[in-house]
């Protein structure tokens, strides 16, 4: 491991935004702010957004500038990554920001039923491989996690350069009986014109530039299988 990583998993350690639990604290057990998000950390009553995957927290930052009326929360696993959010959330002295080390496999150990508005996810690998649909964030599986969070009507927005991807998703959400708000397989060229996905990450300006289309889902979960 590089000098720079250490230094900055060092570092980070110090940083009030960002929250790191060991795999023992949470695997088969709640975290402590789970269901205190609010209470314990953004001390107000604003609605709770999370992104997964959050890279560097360019999304997360973004719509936090955006929205000061709502919380946000990046999720990764590479501390690396969640080290220059989390570094510039503190430099900017943005209180509605957190940022969350852990594995997304894990994500219902941290907040529990109706605690989190929406979910935002923003250009994950999309483990193209038959083996690798367990991994992806918009399989069945992932989402009936979510559903233990997230509330009833509570929007999940996926942008992916993966048109594979955004397939995937779309034969997911009808079969599970989840309902489609939006979807395009090219963002930039359909009629929807929201601020929040003019946001560019970096990847996002790779994939532009290299003359990948953009693709963007926004559904909901079934009633039904929420708190499940």
């Amino acid at each position: 491991m590089g000098k720079n990583k250490l230094k900055r998993f060092a570092e980070m350690k110090s940083f009030g935004n960002v929250f790191e639990p060991h795999f023992s604290e949470v695997f088969g057990h709640d975290f402590f702010m789970k269901g205190n998000w609010n209470e314990k950390f953004f001390r107000n009553n604003n609605p709770v957004i999370i992104e997964l995957g959050c890279g560097k927290g360019e999304y997360t930052l973004n719509l936090a500038m955006m929205h000061k009326d709502i919380n946000f929360i990046g999720i990764d696993r590479k501390g690396a990554r969640i080290w220059r959010g989390a570094l510039t959330a503190l430099e900017k002295q943005m209180h509605n920001v957190a940022f969350l080390r852990t594995r997304i496999e894990l994500i219902d150990s941290f907040f529990s039923q109706g605690e989190v508005q929406s979910i935002w996810i923003t250009f994950p690998d999309p483990h193209l491989s038959k083996s690798g649909e367990k991994h992806r964030l918009t399989s069945p599986r992932f989402l009936n996690l979510y559903s233990r969070f997230l509330k009833p009507d509570g929007a999940i927005n996926l942008k992916t350069d993966s048109f594979e991807l955004f397939s995937y998703t779309c034969d997911t959400i009808e079969n599970t009986g989840s309902k489609m708000l939006f979807a395009s397989p090219d963002l930039y060229n359909s009629n929807i014109k929201d601020k929040v996905l003019s946001i560019k990450t970096f990847y996002e300006n790779q994939h532009l530039a290299d003359g990948k289309k953009i693709c963007y889902i926004k559904f909901t979960l079934p009633v039904l299988n929420n708190g499940s």
